[in-house]
């Protein structure tokens, strides 16, 4: 994890700057902004079109406690000098701009650029430009592409017209055909005045983004700028496209995209590593205007690329976000696996570790999640140990806390931990009812609403893995809590599977049949004594080991329905055949479920067999 302090994205935005200084350079004043201390590393914010350096007043914040946070008004935006001729707004001059800031605000040292949109762009003519480059330690692009590099990855994927590339190819241009009637003269311009107010576009930016309007900074000439700026296109989009030039870097590029982002695609990323020594991509669930939209985001990705620039060994997202790297299935993935001290909690940990991931293992028996932690590392893995009581809201909110500041954002959460009950309904006590609705069902939704709201604040997508049952859709007598409480749990993952959808995570529910666990041999049965408790939990225990399902073999289908974005997932057999008669015939199910429970069992199994597993218990 980065040592960037993040405040929370609710907290006031107005950022708190020095005023705004000029940098002259050829009849031009540049205006620019800065935050925080100026005596530490400097960060230059350029922006794009229609916005100014107000774009930045969201990541500010989350920076200027660590950072020289400088900030930056484009020509012909902000308090910048609007010159007159389209011709002034080309890529080379706004990236001699940018240097002339960065030798003006940090003249000794090279600086950090974090750019979006047409910034970015140009920011790319720096950095892939060996004049100017050695001025720049790090650049992260946000939704802005270098020209050049777009411009030659479509000729690339026309050259070799699979169906796949021209997909790709076709699909981009069209994404950029706006740019044609951009670049016309007068045209936009007069369009922008007559039909677009500062309100219209707060308004349509937040639909399209998907936020709240407060969270849409605008500067007081926004009228002006939106008009202003158009002429970037005309000088910059048609040269580009036509002219595209070899340009590389050494410089380390850290890409980020949404991937709702109307003009720019993911794919079009996909050569990138070709043309620049290192490269990082990060794919965002979102739209165009992530300053606004992911502001924690960005400024953590930011931060976790200069802090590995200035030597620190990479973030575990910043690991997996460079390119042409061969890594395994799940290398440098976080996975939480509650109840992770035994049973399929504990295969489901192993073998996620196996597959690359760093493990959160937590269990109510600490000695027992310090054992599979243990293991995991002494394999190679790298895991993590911690005691949970999932039926305490309170734990589970401290946990989810621990985890977020100790390892960072989860990308797979399996929330597995469970209790097993049986005993007739009237024979239950409230307390007990209680017990299991809290670990079975609250642990469930405590852990999923901690987890998932990092995860969506996040924009990174993700997974969600909710342990039900086959009883969860088998009514059975004498097993109304346990059955009450993975039914629950089969509603609630379907009520949060369409929640999530829109944020790129998925939601599996789990529903194993018999497997040979210790939650049988541990399970409560009410209105017994507890010498018959006893039996029916040897008895069940053998009956399960009998058929010969280990968790083992529920945990090679989690990780496979994880991969596959799998919603509903019966495990065994029997588990398959009663969702489907469950389904088609419910009638018949709740009629067989009305003939017998499993405390009808110590009538029906045979003397000699509870005798043999008596004998092997003692």
């Amino acid at each position: 994890m980065s040592s960037i302090t993040l405040t929370r994205p609710e907290d006031p935005v107005a950022v708190k700057s020095r005023g705004a200084r000029f940098v002259h350079r050829d009849g031009v004043d540049i205006a620019h902004y800065s935050h925080g201390d100026p005596a530490a590393q400097t960060i230059v914010c350029v922006h794009g079109w229609p916005d100014s350096h107000t774009l930045w007043d969201r990541v500010v914040p989350l920076l200027a406690d660590r950072f020289h946070v400088v900030t930056v008004d484009n020509r012909g935006a902000g308090s910048s000098t609007n010159p007159s001729s389209y011709t002034d707004f080309k890529l080379s001059e706004m990236a001699a701009d940018y240097l002339a800031v960065a030798d003006a605000v940090s003249p000794d040292r090279p600086v950090h650029i974090l750019g979006h949109d047409w910034g970015s762009v140009a920011a790319w003519e720096l950095v892939t430009d060996a004049s100017s480059a050695a001025r720049i330690a790090s650049f992260t692009s946000v939704s802005g592409p270098s020209g050049h590099h777009v411009s030659k990855w479509v000729r690339r994927r026309l050259s070799r017209p699979t169906p796949r590339n021209l997909a790709l190819a076709l699909g981009q241009v069209a994404s950029l055909m706006y740019m044609f009637g951009f670049s016309t003269p007068v045209v936009p311009q007069t369009l922008m005045r007559l039909t677009m107010t500062e309100g219209r576009w707060r308004r349509g930016l937040s639909l399209a983004e998907g936020i709240d309007a407060d969270a849409i900074s605008l500067g007081p000439t926004f009228a002006a700028d939106i008009r202003q700026e158009l002429r970037v296109y005309r000088a910059n989009f048609l040269p580009t496209v036509l002219r595209p030039q070899e340009r590389t870097t050494d410089v380390p590029v850290q890409v980020i995209v949404g991937t709702r982002d109307p003009a720019v695609r993911q794919s079009c990323y996909e050569d990138e590593a070709r043309w620049n020594r290192r490269t990082f991509r990060r794919v965002l669930n979102a739209g165009h205007w992530l300053p606004f939209s992911h502001p924690q985001t960005l400024a953590r990705a930011a931060a976790e690329l200069i802090d590995h620039v200035d030597g620190k060994a990479p973030s575990r997202e910043l690991r997996r976000a460079e390119m042409r790297l061969h890594r395994d299935e799940f290398d440098d993935h976080l996975v939480v696996v509650s109840g992770a001290g035994s049973g399929i909690g504990r295969e489901t940990a192993l073998l996620f570790a196996a597959r690359g991931a760093e493990v959160v293992a937590s269990d109510i028996d600490l000695s027992a999640a310090k054992r599979t932690a243990k293991e995991i590392v002494e394999s190679g893995g790298t895991a993590h140990a911690y005691q949970l009581d999932v039926s305490d809201p309170a734990q589970v909110r401290v946990h989810v806390d621990a985890v977020l500041q100790a390892h960072g954002v989860p990308d797979i959460v399996v929330n597995n931990a469970g209790v097993g009950a049986a005993g007739d309904f009237l024979a239950t006590p409230e307390e007990e009812f209680n017990r299991v609705l809290s670990v079975n069902l609250l642990g469930v939704v405590n852990s999923s609403r901690g987890f998932a709201a990092a995860m969506v604040e996040r924009g990174q997508g993700g997974h969600i893995v909710n342990l039900s049952s086959m009883a969860a859709y088998s009514p059975g007598k004498g097993m109304s809590a346990y059955t009450t409480s993975k039914s629950a749990v089969f509603s609630f993952s379907d009520c949060l599977r369409a929640e999530l959808a829109e944020h790129g995570i998925g939601v599996t529910t789990v529903c194993p049949g018999i497997v040979h666990t210790n939650i049988i041999a541990t399970t409560s049965v009410s209105g017994v004594s507890p010498e018959e408790e006893r039996e029916l939990q040897q008895v069940g225990d053998r009956a399960y080991a009998l058929r010969g399902y280990g968790p083992e073999k529920v945990a090679k289908q989690i990780v496979d329905a994880v991969r596959a974005n799998r919603s509903i997932l019966p495990v065994t057999p029997e588990a398959r055949i009663q969702y489907h008669v469950n389904r088609l015939a419910p009638g018949l199910v709740r009629f067989a479920a009305s003939k017998g429970s499993m405390t009808d069992m110590i009538k029906f199994v045979p003397r000699r067999f509870r005798d043999t597993v008596g004998e092997s218990a003692r």
